[in-house]
């Protein structure tokens, strides 16, 4: 079996749509907290992990000192494809991207993987 294309199907548009309503579902207490930072869907992760379902680039809040200023903004990238062909229902999607949304935020939190696992996020 070559095919590595997902066995769900959901356009590009339904899929950015559930990572708004994931962002929609952060606390306001925690997204008046986010800083410079911007959220975008791409259909494939990167060719060296393709099972990766979202990703964080940027300085965490809790890096960034006095020199930290005029730069672009952190970002965060959830991977359609990848979470589509991991899920086997709509509703495994919807969590899912909940999931990958909370995750990467948390980095933009400053908090790691190790303690992500710990408190359930994957």
């Amino acid at each position: 079996m070559a095919d590595n294309g997902p066995v769900l199907e959901m356009t590009r548009e339904e899929f950015e749509e559930l990572v708004a309503e994931a962002l929609d579902r952060i606390p306001p207490e925690l997204t008046r907290l986010m800083d410079n930072v911007a959220v975008f869907v791409e259909d494939e992760p990167p060719a060296d992990d393709p099972e990766l379902l979202g990703l964080y680039e940027g300085t965490p809040l809790t890096d960034r000192g006095e020199w930290y200023a005029g730069v672009l903004p952190d970002r965060i990238t959830v991977y359609r494809n990848s979470t589509l062909r991991m899920c086997e229902s709509r509703e495994d999607v919807v969590a899912e991207t909940e999931i990958t949304v909370v995750h990467e935020i948390a980095h933009h939190f400053g908090i790691d993987d190790e303690r992500l696992h710990a408190l359930g996020y994957g």
